[in-house]
This record gives C-alpha cells, structure tokens and sequence, in this order.
C-alpha cells in the first residue's frame, strides 16, 4: 500500500486515460503529459498503461509499505527519501530510485513547470472504471483525489528497473506556440478574429486546471450572434464563450458544449507544465 501523508493541492491517479467513449458522454481524461508517465513506468519495469500518480505544484509525501522502485519525471521538483531508521537522502528525476519497506518519498513544490508524474513498480491498482483507472475531475469518474490519509493498493510488479542513469528533460519554453488549426464553427466568427487569434499573444489564467486553459487576451468578435447547440467536443478544441475570451479544453474536457469552437490545438502537452501568467501564441499547422 501507498499512506498518503500529505496529498498536496491536486495529486490524482492517472494512467493513458479512457479513450473510445466519447458517444456515452465519458472524455479520455488521462495524465495531461501521456509520454511523460510512459517514460516513468518504463523506468520502474512496469507496462505503459500502468496506473500513477499526477502531482501538481505544491508537492506530495508518500509512505509505502513495502519495498519499491519508483521514478518521477516532468516539472523539476526536489525528491527527500526517508528511510524508516530515519536517514535522509535525495533523490534524482527521471531515474529509477529504489526505496525500502517503509520509506517516505517526500517531493517539493516544483521549481518550474506545474505537474509532476509519479510511477511505482507494479502501478496504483485501483479499481478501473471503463477500462482505466484515471480520475476524471470533470465527471467523478476513477477514484477521487487524494486526500491526507488515503491508501493505494500496488500490483504486483512485473519486470526490473530500466538500466539507465538519467534521462534528459525538455527545456520549458518562455513562450508556448501552439500549432492551430480551423474549427467546425470558424464561420461564425469576423474574419479579424482568427488574425487576432493568430497575430497576438495571451496569457494563460490562473482559472485553469485539468478541464481547460483559460486565456486573456484580445477579445474574438463574433460574426453571428445567439446561442449555439450543444455539440460534440475534442481535446485541444478552442472554445470562445460570451466573453470573447478563447478556452483550449484539455484531458477532462466535457464531450459537447455551446460556445463556437473557432480552431483545434494540434499537441495540447506543453500546457500542462504552463503557470499561470505564461504566454501563449498561435499559428497555422504551415508555419
């Protein structure tokens, strides 16, 4: 089992989500950075689709019961293993670190970038829900957050550690440019408003999470006013509500929605590392 000690501001369970439901209403949820936890359980032996934990900001502390291997990648974070007799040591990203029975991982406030994945030899084993075990936050699906106190089966672990020292890190840009392209509802915006869209910078707000990143920014008129029906939605669809500020929906976006879609974010991944303040540009799949 995982004790939970401190469950920080949003750690939740993910693994590659929930795909091929979207006509029942359920989003593929899943962790915001897949190849992120697919590098962390390769380097603890487990399978790619292993369930783990997503940590955001501010950190977490582990105690597991049993001896482990875990490994953590993403947003740069200080790792402190405490051993039961009560030495300290610290640990690195991106490299498979061995634990004892009884050890607590504790992991810092990330240094740069948002969220942190968390894999542990032979997964979280939950139980699944539509053939995945990730926590949806928009619908309830999957087990919910963590909470100070909680406890998390492990499986059994199915292969060794990966054989490797480090793995390198992406470099966070200061500037995140976003390949764009059309959307369904591109009509019912003045032809300034995709120039806008594409021509001028935003900002990412701090009402951003797991559902979608809010951005300000120029304001994208309308060319066709009133009320849209509910139509279905993708990842990295960039919804305009009234306030003529666009959305780009992420993992646990909703499946339909009433605002016009003006155009659809080809890689949505940079996003989940972008603080709230980053600056966000766009341009055509071409340029």
């Amino acid at each position: 089992m995982i004790e939970v000690l401190r469950a920080g501001a949003l750690t939740t369970v993910q693994d590659q989500g929930r795909p091929g439901w979207a006509h029942l209403g359920v989003p593929r949820s899943g962790a915001l950075d897949p190849a992120a936890l697919r590098l962390a359980n390769r380097l603890v032996g487990n399978p790619e689709h292993a369930a783990g934990l997503e940590i955001t900001l501010t950190g977490c502390a582990l105690r597991f019961s049993r001896a482990v291997t875990v490994a953590l990648t993403g947003a740069e974070v200080d790792l402190l293993v405490e051993h039961p007799a009560g030495a300290g040591r610290p640990g690195d990203l991106g490299r498979p670190l061995s634990l004892p029975a009884g050890a607590t991982l504790r992991i810092g406030p990330a240094r740069a970038g948002v969220r942190t994945w968390l894999a542990v030899s032979g997964g979280i084993a939950v139980e699944p829900v539509l053939g995945s075990r990730a926590t949806d936050t928009l619908s309830g699906l999957g087990p919910p957050p963590l909470r100070d106190g909680d406890r998390l089966p492990l499986g059994a672990p199915t292969g060794p550690p990966a054989p490797v020292d480090l793995t390198a890190a992406p470099a966070l840009p200061a500037v995140l440019r976003l390949a764009l392209r059309p959307g369904p509802r591109q009509d019912w915006f003045t032809p300034a408003a995709l120039d806008l869209l594409l021509t001028t910078a935003y900002a990412i707000s701090p009402a951003s999470n797991r559902v979608g990143v809010r951005l300000a920014g120029a304001i994208l008129p309308r060319a066709v006013a009133g009320e849209l029906p509910s139509e279905g939605l993708v990842l990295g669809a960039v919804q305009v509500p009234p306030n003529g500020q666009p959305l780009v929906f992420l993992a646990d976006h909703p499946t339909t929605g009433g605002y016009p879609v003006i155009g659809v974010v080809e890689d949505v991944t940079p996003l989940a590392q972008a603080r709230p303040g980053t600056t966000v540009t766009f341009h055509g799949p071409q340029r």
